[in-house]
């Protein structure tokens, strides 16, 4: 198997759980998305149209600053990309993180937390971002059961 990458982002814990667990199981490389101004609870208040997550979603043309790691995506051909849903999508600091790397030729296998939603227009959200890049709609891993991640791993 060549060489995988999880990436995730991760504002409350549970994302990066997830990764951790998703990571050890692939025997793969581990990356955090950061944020340049983390997130806090008021933040992430999503019935506060005010909030920053509120505000960032509202324009899908936000795209929040991250921590820009000297990452080299070379070595990888498949990278699974976490997060959490918001708005029944990724946040807008995914589609940071996918202009900020080259992902041409990679192919990108997204994971994602949700309270509740499934993935809707996600990966339609996220192509312009990494244009050249296959990317595909894995699962939910809300409880990252061990048969979740297997199944997951299965579709690199």
């Amino acid at each position: 198997m060549a060489k995988t990458l999880v990436a995730y982002f991760s504002a409350s814990g549970v994302t990066k759980k997830t990764a951790e667990k998703l990571a050890e199981a692939a025997k793969a490389d581990i990356y955090e998305i950061k944020p340049a101004v983390p997130y806090t609870k008021a933040d992430l208040n999503w019935m506060d149209k005010k909030s920053r997550s509120s505000v960032e979603m509202g324009d899908k043309s936000f795209r929040p600053e991250i921590v820009k790691d000297d990452l080299n995506l070379s070595q990888y051909d498949t990278i699974l990309v976490g997060f959490p849903i918001w708005w029944y999508v990724a946040p807008t600091i995914i589609n940071t993180f996918l202009e900020s790397y080259d992902f041409a030729g990679k192919k990108i296998v997204l994971f994602a937390t949700s309270g509740g939603s499934g993935f809707g227009n996600t990966v339609k959200e996220l192509k312009p971002s990494a244009p050249e890049a296959e990317i595909v709609e894995g699962k939910l891993l809300n409880r990252a059961t061990d048969k979740d991640i297997d199944a997951l791993i299965k579709m690199l």
